[in-house]
Order: C-alpha cells, then sequence, then structure tokens
C-alpha cells in the first residue's frame, strides 16, 4: 500500500526582490514517479534544490516521511534517505567506475579513521562488503566493462547511469533527478525510461524528477506538476496534463 513520501506545503523561496517558488504545495507517493515540469526559468530547479538541503526555503515546509527536512543541510538530507543527480553529471572524474561506487558508501559505512588506519576486523568487513554492493550495482546498470576505467573517460550516457547508481548505493528511500536525459540520445533515452520503471518496480524507490523531455515525462509519470513564473498552475496524470489549457498556453503561447 502506497503511502506518503515526501511532503511539500506552501513552499516559497525568494531571492532579494525576486520570487522565484511562489505557493508550491504537492505530495509524492512512495510507489510513485512525480514530475515537475515547466519552462525554462520556472523554478523547477530551485525546487529541487530547497527539498534537497541546498538551499532554505523562504517559507514553506519539506516533510521526508513525515519528517522535516526543510531547516537541514543537504548532507542530512542525504542521510534520512533522500539523494539526488545534478543536470550536468557530477562525478569524481579522476576516480574509476568503481571507486566512485566505494566512496559513496562511506557514510552509511560509519567507521573512525583510526579503524581505517589499523585496519581492524570491522573495517575489513565493511570495505568487503562495499566492494560486493558496488560489484552488483555494477551489474545492475551493465557498468562492469567499465569498472576500472576513470568516470571522466566514460560516454555520457554511462556517467548518467554511474551518477544513478552512486545514488541509488546508498539506498535511498527518494531519487531525485536533475534532467536526467539531457544529452542523451534517442536510444539512451529509451534506455533511461526503462531504467526508471525498473528502479521503482524492483528496488522500491520513488522518484521525483524535472525534465524537459515530455516524451520521457509522458511515459514514466504517474503524476505531473507544472510550473510557470514560480507559481503552479497544473497537477495531474500524464493525459490530463497533455490536454490542459493553461499548460499548451505556458508552453506554446497564443495568438
Amino acid at each position: 500500500m502506497s503511502q506518503t513520501i515526501l511532503t511539500v506545503q506552501d513552499l516559497c523561496m525568494r531571492f532579494g526582490g525576486l520570487l522565484a517558488v511562489d505557493h508550491i504545495s504537492f505530495e509524492v507517493k512512495s510507489d510513485q514517479v512525480f514530475a515537475i515540469i515547466g519552462p525554462n526559468g520556472a523554478g523547477k530547479t530551485t525546487v529541487f534544490n530547497c527539498i534537497g538541503g541546498f538551499y532554505k526555503p523562504t517559507s514553506g515546509e519539506i516533510h521526508l516521511e513525515n519528517k522535516p527536512i526543510h531547516n537541514k543541510p543537504s548532507h542530512k538530507v542525504a542521510q534520512m534517505g533522500l539523494v539526488r543527480t545534478f543536470q550536468n553529471v557530477r562525478l569524481f572524474k579522476n576516480l574509476t567506475v568503481l571507486e566512485n561506487l566505494l566512496v559513496a558508501q562511506h557514510q552509511r559505512l560509519n567507521l573512525s579513521l583510526l579503524a581505517g588506519l589499523l585496519k581492524t576486523p570491522a573495517y575489513r568487513r565493511s570495505e568487503e562488503q562495499a566492494k560486493v554492493e558496488a560489484a552488483w550495482w555494477l551489474d545492475y546498470m551493465d557498468l562492469r566493462p567499465y569498472a576500472n576505467r576513470e568516470a571522466g573517460n566514460l560516454a555520457y550516457g554511462h556517467q548518467r547511469r554511474l551518477e544513478i547508481a552512486r545514488c541509488m548505493i546508498t539506498e535511498p528511500r527518494l531519487l531525485l533527478l536533475d534532467e536526467p536525459a539531457a544529452g542523451l540520445n534517442p536510444q539512451e533515452k529509451r534506455d533511461l525510461q526503462a531504467l526508471i520503471h525498473q528502479l521503482r518496480l524492483e528496488r522500491g524507490v520513488a522518484v521525483l524528477l524535472i525534465e524537459h523531455d515530455m516524451s520521457l515525462v509522458m511515459n514514466v509519470s504517474d503524476e505531473i506538476l507544472v510550473m510557470e513564473y514560480g507559481k503552479p498552475i497544473a497537477v495531474g496524470k500524464p493525459t490530463e496534463i497533455q490536454n490542459n489549457p493553461r499548460v499548451i498556453k505556458a508552453y506554446l503561447g497564443e495568438e
């Protein structure tokens, strides 16, 4: 049975005299793919940055599984089970693919520096477990052939998959994807669509995404919020959004 995993209520974000996000409210269910769309400058990424702890909202509340996160920094939010990708891929590009997946697990291992220096049995067990987890995700994301390649030398589509794998290895409850289809070719977009479905069904993660590719949005989303100039103008299922006059006007304009 689905439960509400994320609640955003009356979210506002002001930068000086500019109200970038103006009373945005929505909920994401635990078994849902929820999309936020809108023209450039609509405030979508600002909403993401507030949810992820990169910005402190001017007003409003954000709750993850009924726990407030609107005053918590990004690393605390991540520890609570909410992780995100970025519009521009952010990897440790000088580290290998495998090393990126090992580094991503450092918070979960929760071992002291001294344990690492002394190579205690607990540290060695954690290290081995981290390698097992990394190997599993290499296979799951079809990245095994590139395990020892520097992340910065991967094709762009593989960098995207590695970024998502790095998020998923932390066992999140909610995954935020910031324009995951940007820069991908048509086949990579189809693969991404299949991956999002797969992660939700097989790994039990809810997904919140920002995306400009309307084909991807309509095919993967259960519910869509449309923003314009920081305000919500529509929310509903893909078929409802496609036929909404205000959405059509926002994207295409009117005579």
